[in-house]
């Protein structure tokens, strides 16, 4: 290889790395830190579901790794991938406005 090659691939590199770095990196520490949430998920938690659905966790099964959420209408049961770490923060967090 002579320099004029590895000088053109420079930026390529450079390219990579910022992606690595900004993109991929982040996301994968936000997938990890999703999966140890879902993984320690208790019976009783308020949760939001990545579909919008609230309610408190009634039943774990971890057999087939799923949860049963009780809502206003009754009992639904979810993957427990399906419970969103983000939402279920922001519905805890949000302060109850009684008027």
């Amino acid at each position: 290889m002579d320099t004029g090659a590895l000088t053109s691939m420079l930026p390529f590199a450079a390219m990579i790395l910022v992606l690595y770095f900004f993109m991929i990196r982040p996301q994968m520490t936000k997938a990890k830190k999703e999966k140890s949430f879902q993984a320690e998920i208790k019976k009783g938690a308020k949760v939001v579901t990545s579909s919008g659905i609230h309610g408190k966790i009634a039943e774990i099964n971890s057999t087939d790794n799923t949860v049963t959420i009780e809502t206003g209408a009754g009992k639904i049961k979810f993957e427990r991938a399906a419970i969103s770490m983000e939402l279920s923060k922001q519905y805890l967090a949000a302060p109850a406005v009684k008027k």
